[in-house]
């Protein structure tokens, strides 16, 4: 996996190193759960495993996570290790298909990512496709599937992908019981454990140690946890907390009129504009422009009332000063809302031709008056909030040695360009570049064209206009401008934590939206504390309340990081909050309702995540701190051997193959060619606008080692080692100096169904007759020498290698037997585990309607009983043990069949575990040391 490292643009850890290992680890798994802690780096230890797969050419691989996350996943695999990925959804399906592409999702030409939502919708789809891999995260989204019906989500999407190796993502495994994690486990592997039933029977009901001390076992080969305190220890990340600053404001008086005149129009149910269907969708994102500013209410109802006046009700367009529309809709499609969300994608039903004209004038006039009063403001009391409080904050963050910097969040595109104006007129003049969508604005065309010069041929440019406008503006943010203003859709997949101050211009109502916000700042690389700025309108009790469901019952803006993850990650989505806020909001029109209302909403998010279930969830998943610190330390440094090795062969390679190349002193890994500086560092490539030596598709790396693997098999020849210049010092090889013999060099694949093995086998003896060893031959290789003729080996000489190659590659086969043995072995007891839980739920059961039977027997023998009474109890006494019978016999059948199906399966195993090994000659070769 070296190859995926050394490429990767990222300060790998060693834990994640080591869980992409653990999902690598065996050919014949069905998949592992990687379930570390929040801020650990699962996305990047997924990233791993699919870039492996990728280079291995196995390319079917498939993302399913949720809606407002795969932009993200987009850029992360881009970025960090340069994998291509395509986004599908029913638009970009749809389109696919128009231009005659049948099936989007069997391409092979980028990896698949989904939403949630679609996944389960296009199922059949799925099913078609020989997955080489598939990826959930936020999967602890699936695991209630247990108890769903055949139509749920999780369970079409478990039945769709049931022969696919996966990977499942989740911080939150385990969050009320441990049927949870048996849900999860059914995902990957419908025979890990028994049924349910089953599963209930053995562990449903354990909270000893002992008990939870077997499931644990049962766990280990298919699911791993890093805690945060084990990192920590290790020492190699340091985290940073939470600090929240909120700011009251009092709205003026038409701003306050503004809004109740907007909010009573929302509260009715019979506006013409909002219509019947989809209309809960419609009122939030009104709602939402409403709580943002006057200027983007102004610039909305300027476009109901004109469709109004064409009578036609609310579309799509209407709404599109909310930049982040169409991720909006996928999450309420996603929490099954598909309902509201085809109505409002629908316009055939947006027609009013047919309405009372007096209701419609009426409704077209009180929306006018409404939209006189937003025309009317020129200021905006929350702005000059943000105005009065933003030096002072950035300067605190300078004196707790943060940067000068801050990113304003808001959910309009129309009151991003206001604060913008606002800003620069109010000492921030050239200071605030702004992120959205589209963006179309003169100052982020200017950026993206100066990014795009000054970034050509350094392989930073992705050659998608968005994604490199993206890259472009966050740039200008960390090198030049102090403040960024971004929308949730112009945020999506981009990482700011060189910025350490937050601000909420407006809140949204989902948590796990407020959450992605502060995620961008408050994540792995953060140097200090993030601090997070709120506005709370003094007059709107709603708005206060919202504030304080977000602070404390989930946690969202103090504390230490990763304290908002457990209650996250109890709640199905964040949608289902918006919704009840929403309802609270249209229903109460005074105060204490509102209050009462969000009274009743807490306690029903009463989130059961005490202490012992957090404990039990680590006891379970997670191994001992010491154990993990231990094996983290001994990882570092193996990861970084590994990688040097593999970035000097890399350079090594890059002298032989360009002798054009400019290799400089100061560094073994660094050239010159064609004009651009060559490095195998990366941060280094990026720092100085060098290109980046590594081993990717299509890059000049790649491209050395294909054409060097064309090479045909060498003509003999005599390499002369020149020890006094190699810079370094190898004892074993010093022990050949003044000596000569023979080597040969020969590729060994080991295939079988299961895996692939490659070894490039030294062999090779000293004219005397003394065998040199393969790792001594191997360290010669590095020393430079210098090639000349000689003539060819003599028939014992080149018998003596043919016999240490044999040997040498059955010693290799062998050891990858035992390997593919132990895997096996594996499979058999895990198949064994799988019979015995079927045993268990049987005989469970069994003795559960024979304890009935007894105690019906026995009180059917109460003295002074009625005739008939005791007639029913022997009855049902009689019918309980002709049930426990008839299940006896059902156990040997089942029994029977399990054993069948178990030898079925073993065979197929076994099948795929047979090793065809093939040699090819490389060269053989007259070595001297001199």
């Amino acid at each position: 996996m070296t190859q995926s490292l050394s490429s990767a643009r990222v300060d790998l850890n060693p834990h994640q190193v080591d869980a992409a290992l653990f999902a690598l680890r065996s050919p014949l798994s069905r998949g592992v759960i990687l379930a570390d802690e929040v801020g650990l780096g699962k996305t990047i230890e997924a990233a791993l495993v699919i870039a492996q797969r990728w280079w291995e050419r196995r390319r079917k691989i498939l993302l399913i996570v949720p809606a407002s996350l795969r932009k993200q996943w987009a850029q992360e695999l881009f970025e960090k290790f340069a994998l291509p990925s395509t986004i599908l959804d029913g638009a970009t399906v749809k389109e696919r298909k128009k231009a005659g592409e049948d099936r989007p999702f069997a391409s092979e030409a980028a990896i698949i990512i989904t939403s949630y939502e679609f996944g389960g919708r296009q199922s059949e789809e799925l099913a078609r496709i020989p997955w080489d891999l598939v990826v959930f995260d936020e999967a602890h989204k699936l695991r209630n599937v247990y108890k769903a019906d055949a139509k749920a989500r999780a369970v079409k999407l478990r039945e769709a992908l049931k022969a696919a190796p996966k990977l499942l993502l989740t911080a939150t495994p385990l969050q009320n019981n441990l049927m949870e994690l048996y849900g999860l486990v059914s995902i990957l592997d419908e025979h890990f454990f028994g049924s349910p039933e089953a599963f209930r029977a053995e562990f449903g009901s354990r909270t000893d140690t002992a008990g939870l001390g077997v499931l644990g076992a049962r766990l280990k080969p298919i699911s791993v946890r890093t805690l945060r305190r084990q990192v920590q220890r290790d020492g190699l990340i340091k985290y940073t907390d939470r600090r929240l600053k909120t700011y009251d404001f009092t709205p003026r008086k038409i701003e306050q009129e503004l809004y109740d005149a907007m909010n009573r129009y929302l509260q009715r149910d019979d506006t013409l504009a909002i219509g019947q269907n989809g209309r809960h969708l419609v009122t939030l994102m009104l709602r939402r422009i409403l709580g943002s500013s006057s200027f983007a209410v102004a610039q909305t109802l300027s476009k109901i009332i004109a469709r109004l006046e064409r009578r036609q009700a609310i579309d799509a367009d209407t709404l599109n000063d909310l930049d982040d529309q169409a991720t909006t809709n996928d999450e309420w499609a996603e929490a099954d809302g598909e309902a509201d969300v085809d109505a409002l994608e629908d316009t055939n039903d947006d027609d009013l031709a047919g309405q009372d004209g007096t209701k419609l004038s009426a409704e077209i006039a009180e929306l006018k008056g409404i939209l006189a009063m937003a025309l009317s403001l020129e200021g905006n009391a929350k702005a000059d909030a943000l105005v009065g409080a933003l030096p002072q904050v950035l300067d605190e963050i300078v004196a707790r040695n943060g940067q000068r910097k801050v990113v304003i969040f808001t959910e309009s595109v129309r009151t991003q360009a206001f604060l913008r104006d606002k800003l620069e007129a109010n000492g921030f003049a050239g200071q605030v570049a702004i992120l959205n969508g589209s963006n179309a604005d003169t100052q982020s065309k200017a950026i993206y064209r100066d990014w795009i010069a000054t970034n050509a041929g350094t392989g930073r440019i992705s050659g998608s206009k968005t994604a490199d406008m993206k890259a472009a503006l966050v740039d200008a943010f960390r090198n030049d401008k102090t403040i960024l203003i971004a929308t949730e859709s112009g945020a999506e997949g981009i990482n700011l934590q060189f910025c350490s101050l937050l601000v909420n211009y407006d809140l949204p109502w989902n948590p796990q939206r407020v959450e992605q916000r502060i995620g961008r700042c408050h994540r792995y690389g953060q140097k200090i504390d993030v601090t997070v700025i709120n506005f709370i309108n003094l007059e709107n009790r709603a708005e206060a309340r919202v504030f304080q469901l977000l602070e404390q019952k989930f946690n969202l803006f103090s504390g230490v990081f990763g304290a908002s993850d457990e209650v996250l990650g109890a709640i199905e989505s964040g949608v289902d909050v918006e919704r009840r806020i929403l309802e609270i909001v249209q229903q109460c029109r005074h105060a204490p309702d509102i209050d009462a209302a969000f009274d009743q909403l807490q306690l029903e998010l009463q989130f059961d995540i005490d202490q012992a279930k957090k404990d039990a969830r680590d006891r379970l998943l997670a191994e001992v701190d010491d154990k993990v610190v231990d094996r983290l330390k001994s990882a570092r440094d193996g990861v970084k051997k590994r990688l040097d090795g593999f970035k000097a062969h890399l350079a090594i390679l890059a002298k032989g193959a360009l002798p054009g190349a400019r290799f400089h002193a100061d560094h073994p890994g660094r050239f010159d060619y064609e004009g651009k500086t060559w490095t195998t560092e990366w941060p280094e490539a990026d720092e100085r606008g060098w290109q980046f030596f590594r081993l990717i598709e299509g890059s000049l790396a790649a491209d050395l080692v294909a054409a060097t693997k064309a090479t045909p098999p060498l003509a003999v020849q005599e390499l002369t080692f020149a020890l006094d210049q190699y810079d370094g010092n190898l004892s074993d090889v010093a022990n050949l100096k003044s000596k000569s013999g023979w080597m040969q060099a020969t590729r060994l694949r080991l295939a079988s169904n299961a895996q692939t093995e490659d070894h490039v086998i030294l062999t090779g003896q000293s004219d005397g007759g003394q065998i040199v060893h393969v790792e001594t031959l191997a360290r010669l290789m590095l020393v430079p020498a210098t090639a000349g003729a000689t003539d060819l080996p003599d028939e014992e000489a080149l018998a003596a290698l043919n016999a240490m190659t044999v040997a040498e590659a059955d010693r290799l086969g062998a050891e990858a037997q035992t390997r593919l043995g132990r895997y096996l072995d594996e499979e058999s007891q895990k198949l064994d585990l799988w019979r015995e839980d079927a045993r268990l739920s049987f005989e469970s059961e069994i003795a559960r309607l024979k304890k009935e039977a007894k105690q019906k027997t026995s009180a059917s023998r109460t003295p002074g009983m009625a005739l008939d009474a005791k007639v029913a109890l022997q009855r049902e006494a009689a019918s309980l043990t002709r049930e426990a019978d008839a299940m006896n016999r059902a156990y040997y059948e089942r029994m029977s069949e399990l054993d069948s199906e178990v030898n079925r399966i073993l065979d197929e195993v076994v099948a795929k575990l047979g090793l065809e090994p093939t040699r090819a000659p490389l060269f053989v070769a007259r070595w001297r040391v001199v």
